[in-house]
């Protein structure tokens, strides 16, 4: 049965497409059968990670909401070599970098039933082990929906107060929506914080489990989104914290042990 992972943040720019990608690519490297949907529809781009050209996108999600296609039909095989390596796969869904099919949505909105079909349905039709799902930030019918179907639900969070007090809404939603699991992410953490105290605060804040702190690289920033991160640089403390977060979501919740943050940040160059 497809596990529903997803990952979602309460403003935009905290890093959650990349996150998603990461953290999805880590979990197919365990052999899994792995998807990707993109439902940022107003500002879609996690294709973009995958090194998916536009003129290679012939239908995505917004073709599937207007009734144009099936969803299943949608999915694009992305899985770099590195992955197939180790038996697992990515597809992608994508919604539209198309203007005028944004637009439209930003206009007249979407069947949200017709997403939470699909939803439902796409993860037997595809046999995925899991379905990530790159939400929109903030709170609307699309978010509701996914944190209502979500096996694990991922919120992404800086260590900022703008962030702090988003998050308490998304957390007491989810909570509300009797939410399976849900782990915190704490991104773009300072070197100079002290590990074992951002995550004191933030558990006690929430009374969640932090599954990792990402800590602010300027790696990722040289990057720019022209790959994955875990796969470019495999030993580094970042893609250690993303094989964390794939080994927690993939593992059993009985089954989890101390997370290694301190040690993280100590093997940092």
């Amino acid at each position: 049965m497809t596990k529903i992972i997803p990952i979602h943040s309460f403003r935009g720019g905290t890093g959650k497409s990349n996150t998603t990608a990461n953290v999805a690519t880590a979990i197919a490297t365990m052999g899994q059968r792995v998807g990707i949907i993109d439902t940022d529809i107003q500002s879609p781009g996690i294709h973009i990670l995958f090194n998916l050209p536009p003129k290679q996108i012939k239908k995505t999600l917004n073709d599937y909401l207007w009734n144009r296609c099936k969803l299943q039909e949608s999915s694009y095989d992305v899985t770099p070599q590195a992955v197939k390596s180790k038996k697992g796969q990515i597809l992608l869904i994508p919604s539209s970098m198309d203007i005028a099919e944004i637009s439209k949505i930003l206009r007249d909105g979407y069947n949200v039933k017709r997403l939470q079909e699909g939803l439902k349905q796409v993860g037997e039709q595809l046999k995925l082990d899991y379905l990530f799902i790159d939400t929109h930030p903030g709170i609307n019918e699309e978010t509701l929906l996914s944190l209502s179907l979500a096996d694990t639900l991922v919120i992404l969070l800086r260590p900022d107060q703008q962030d702090f007090q988003g998050t308490a809404v998304i957390v007491d939603i989810a909570r509300r929506l009797n939410v399976k699991r849900l782990l915190l992410v704490v991104n773009r953490v300072p070197a100079k914080f002290i590990p074992d105290q951002v995550k004191d605060q933030v558990e006690k804040t929430y009374q969640a489990k932090v599954a990792a702190l990402l800590p602010n690289s300027e790696e990722m920033m040289e990057l720019a989104s022209r790959d994955l991160f875990y796969l470019r640089f495999p030993d580094h403390v970042l893609s250690q914290a993303y094989q964390s977060i794939a080994q927690q979501i993939h593992q059993s919740p009985a089954a989890e042990g101390n997370n290694p943050f301190k040690q993280l940040f100590q093997r940092r160059s």
